[in-house]
């Protein structure tokens, strides 16, 4: 590398490092640790290494840059302000304020140029592989000879509090596995966290470990622009592994009196530390937020050469679409989700667990949303999930659409939203309901991000039977509706499953999830002709029990059924709801009204804790404990958790 270069490349990370601190100074609070000792990795890879385009932040063909260690968030805020996204210096000025384009930590669809929203660490780490999964399919199916609309890298920055959660461990197994050889990762080795040295907690061998896992592993100072563009290119060379590139760095680098130290990790430098930086780099004392003149013109020069690389792409884009007319039909499908698609029809009467029902829908679905990719965590027979026919993606298939993400779950949930959020796919992922604890954090991430990933949950209540109070959830149904924003779908047979397949195929925004039984559920009537539309609503009623009834039931699941057989235990007049959403429903004042009689007895029922429906009933009928070992109807009655008990309180 020429010396006008380096010098340019210089001028960029010192700029990275004076926004970094100035803000973080200004907000009183951030983390200047990383964005100062990996300033001259930023300005590396944002400006000569990355494929992108700041007028355009949503190209399809762009690299993916994923922060993992979301906390140093004020590194990428620099970089895209200093490479021309749409960040004004007011935002970055504004770091952490309300309102502002900077929050604390990345968040995805809020910031351009913001990839996910990484909050807790490795969640990143996992959101990239997903990426370099949605690549490898996208570019399998439309690539054509030397014709490839998808042509494009993930690259990630993880530090050492990365290396140590258990989700990265997880993602970085499976993604060697799958030799994801455009994924490439960034290790900011400075071996500080929050308490201290990392020897504190954290001495194994890394590169060690990710070698264990099929990654190539390469190491150079994050200082050496040569060294980091020779191991960026070895990086790019290897096609069958994923590489980590484990960059020796020191925490704060350019603090004067703090770089090396755990004191530089969460906290601002201080008005004396910063005063003494400007010093020592020749920037006037009282010049907050200085950026470095030199980087204006190299940053021109860049972009002129980022517009051509994607004007390149458009051009070869249209004779791609020209030669392949049919093919870009199935491109503006697969990344619009819009398709004509097919769903199962059941009968009244029949009798199908809805987890069976579930697996039925999803194999008409797979035919007709040829986009739809998903998996389990090593229980696709048990929920269900596999698409007959569809092949197992893997190094070798990339085109296969059931998903092997092994016994995995945390992993599972951030890939999967990866995926989703990479474009051109929707994804599903699967699990036992008491296993949702495991991938808690990927479900809130969805959530917040306002995705509309789909979370298949099965053996959904004490109805498991023998594997005990460790395979039957209790307190899971509740614990997922109190997540802001989640759809949270419980049907009540099979019929109801399909239109929650429904809906969630349809919804573009909110994260779903749905529960499904292990155990058979009866096909009941419906004496609500509409119950289609209205289902839509939240609710609808199953058995009217006249205009005057005694009490109302609210019931989800397979306590629909049941409270179907308590009713017909009593004389009482029982209208009986079946509530697939709480959440839907109860928000809609009116048509709650219209469904509920003003002065009549309300009365849930669901086979879970009976927290949270106090606010909309009378009593309760639940299960405040936890459960017990044996056949599912055993079970039931020594927790008096049964129809005729229900009967008794209608």
């Amino acid at each position: 590398m020429n010396e006008t270069l380096k010098k340019q490349l210089d001028a960029f990370a010192c700029s990275i490092r004076t926004l970094s601190m100035d803000a973080i100074q200004a907000a009183k609070s951030g983390h200047p640790g990383l964005p100062l000792g990996c300033a001259e990795l930023g300005a590396l890879l944002f400006s000569l290494v990355l494929k992108h385009d700041p007028e355009n932040p949503g190209w399809e063909n762009r690299d993916r840059f994923v922060l993992s260690a979301g906390h140093g968030s004020m590194f990428l805020y620099s970089l895209l302000h200093l490479t021309g996204y749409d960040l004004p210096l007011e935002d970055v000025k504004r770091f952490r304020q309300s309102n502002s384009l900077t929050p604390g930590h990345p968040e995805f669809g809020h910031t351009a140029g913001v990839e996910t929203t990484t909050g807790p660490l490795g969640a990143g780490f996992s959101n990239a592989v997903g990426m370099a999964i949605a690549e490898s399919v996208l570019a399998a199916k439309f690539n054509k000879g030397s014709n490839t609309p998808v042509d494009h890298y993930t690259w990630s920055l993880a530090g050492d509090g990365c290396m140590m959660e258990g989700v990265t461990q997880e993602a970085a197994s499976l993604a060697g596995h799958l030799k994801l050889g455009k994924l490439i990762v960034f290790y900011d080795s400075n071996k500080i966290t929050i308490e201290g040295n990392t020897d504190l907690a954290f001495t194994e061998d890394v590169a060690a470990r990710f070698s264990a896992y099929g990654w190539q592993i390469l190491k150079c100072s994050g200082y050496d622009y040569d060294a980091m563009l020779e191991n960026i290119q070895k990086a790019k060379d290897e096609t069958n592994r994923p590489s980590l590139i484990v960059l020796e760095t020191k925490i704060g680098k350019g603090a004067p009196t703090k770089a090396g130290s755990h004191e530089v990790h969460g906290a601002p430098l201080g008005a004396d530390e910063i005063k003494a930086f400007r010093k020592e780099n020749g920037i006037d004392e009282n010049e907050a937020f200085f950026i470095h003149p030199e980087v204006a013109p190299f940053i021109k020069e860049r972009k002129a050469e980022w517009t051509k690389q994607r004007q390149q792409w458009n051009s070869d884009f249209e004779k791609w679409s020209s030669a392949n007319k049919d093919l870009h039909k199935e491109w503006d499908s697969w990344y619009s989700g819009n398709f004509d698609v097919k769903f199962p029809e059941f009968k009244t009467g029949d009798s199908i667990a809805t987890r069976s029902a579930s697996g039925q829908v999803l194999q008409t679905v797979a035919d007709t949303f040829p986009s739809l990719i998903g998996g389990s965590a090593d229980l696709a027979p048990s929920n269900n999930t596999n698409m007959k026919g569809k092949g197992d993606y893997s190094a070798d298939d990339r085109l296969g659409r059931n998903m092997h993400f092994g016994i995995r779950e945390h992993a599972m949930g951030g890939i999967a939203n990866g995926m989703l959020i990479h474009g051109g796919l929707r994804t599903y992922c699967a699990t036992f309901l008491v296993f949702s604890d495991y991938m808690r954090a990927p479900v809130r991430l969805a959530s917040l991000m306002n995705i509309p990933q789909i979370f298949v949950f099965t053996h959904d209540s004490i109805f498991v039977g023998e594997d005990g109070p460790t395979h039957q959830p209790i307190e899971h149904v509740e614990s997922l509706r109190i997540i802001p924003g989640m759809l949270v779908l419980r049907p009540g047979d099979a019929q109801e499953t399909a239109e929650a397949w429904k809906f969630l195929l349809n919804e573009k925004k909110r994260a779903g999830v749905i529960l499904l039984t292990r155990q058979n559920l009866e096909v009941f009537e419906k004496s609500d002709k509409n119950w289609k539309d209205n289902i839509k609503k939240g609710a609808y009623i199953v058995q009217d029990g006249g205009s005057d009834p005694d009490t109302v039931v609210f019931a989800t699941g397979s306590e629909v059924n049941m409270a179907i057989k308590a009713a017909s235990m009593t004389d009482k007049k029982v209208r009986i709801i079946s509530v697939l959403s709480r959440e839907l429903f109860f928000s809609d004042t009116k048509y709650v009204d219209q469904l509920v009689p003003a002065k009549c007895r309300k009365v849930s029922v669901e086979a879970g804790v009976t927290t949270g429906w106090g606010r909309y009933t009378d009593e309760q009928f639940g299960i405040d404990r936890f459960g017990l070992c044996g056949p599912a109807e055993e079970v039931a009655e020594a927790l008096g958790f049964t129809a005729k008990k229900l009967a008794a309180i209608l």
